[in-house]
């Protein structure tokens, strides 16, 4: 299996940066990846993320 560009608490960052308001798109411009990646993040991570 591959290894993940990002650390899980780099991925958590970017949830809850998602959370905070900042739009899907920008995040995914702004961190190099897909939005398909940041979905797939959401439902792996989303339940750790708290704000």
């Amino acid at each position: 299996m591959k290894k993940s560009r990002y650390s899980d608490s780099q991925i958590i960052t970017i949830l809850k940066q998602s959370e905070a308001g900042t739009p899907v798109p920008e995040l995914c411009r702004e961190h190099g990846m897909s939005s398909a990646t940041f979905y797939k993040w959401r439902a792996k991570y989303g339940g750790m993320v708290t704000g």
